[in-house]
């Protein structure tokens, strides 16, 4: 094996973001007594996805982005709910609802015997730490680097040197990272000058022009390529 560090992004990689997400979403419109959530989901991600755009661009802060999302969904639908009410239930009921993605406990199990694993995440800090915490994935995974607490998301540069100081050991030509987001996690990885492996279960058409080392479409496959 030439690896020894292994830096799995987390969402949409590890835990399955978009069954968690909608999970919790639903959990949280049915406390404020609103049942029917379809159009409503589908307007809150379109928000939710320009404000995550903003956070990597540096351009807004998370604690915005957490009641900004739900104060434009709730005006587009018409709704009056304070929206800070109702981001405070959500990010309570996110980490509740943990999914994983088919494969990951097996494939962190097998890299484990090789050397460290570290999960590298844009997410929220709090809620990220308790889903893990919440998961079977916890006993594989030897630390945790978040944007939040580096200052700097991913694809800066600047964010993977902060996850690299967390390792043990680290050194370029042995670690590889392992992510569902070309944008932020191959970029992020060719940038910083490491090998990369995208997760593409969906088959997605790469549309800039960033190169993985690796692809698979299944976390299962992760197993030969590497060896």
């Amino acid at each position: 094996m030439k690896y020894n560090l292994f830096l799995f992004d987390l969402d949409d990689t590890l835990l399955d973001f978009q069954a968690s997400e909608k999970l919790s979403f639903k959990e949280t419109f049915k406390h404020f007594g609103i049942e029917s959530v379809d159009d409503i989901h589908k307007t809150y991600k379109v928000e939710n996805n320009k404000l995550w755009k903003q956070i990597e661009k540096g351009e807004i802060d998370k604690d915005f982005l957490k009641v900004e999302r739900f104060k434009r969904t709730l005006e587009q639908h018409k709704l009056e709910i304070l929206p800070h009410k109702m981001a405070d239930f959500y990010m309570e009921q996110l980490p509740l609802h943990v999914v994983l993605i088919e494969g990951a406990v097996e494939v962190l199990k097998y890299l484990k015997q090789f050397g460290e694993i570290g999960v590298i995440t844009n997410g929220i800090e709090v809620t990220q730490r308790l889903r893990i915490k919440n998961s079977a994935l916890k006993d594989y995974i030897d630390f945790l680097a978040v944007s939040e607490e580096c200052g700097f998301a991913k694809p800066d540069v600047r964010f993977f040197e902060f996850a690299a100081n967390k390792a043990k050991i680290f050194s370029k030509e042995s670690t590889i990272i392992i992510g569902d987001r070309i944008e932020a996690d191959i970029l992020g990885a060719n940038n910083f000058g490491i090998d990369s492996l995208w997760f593409n279960p969906h088959i997605q058409e790469n549309l800039i022009s960033v190169t993985p080392t690796f692809t698979v479409s299944k976390l299962s496959e992760i197993h030969n390529i590497l060896k």
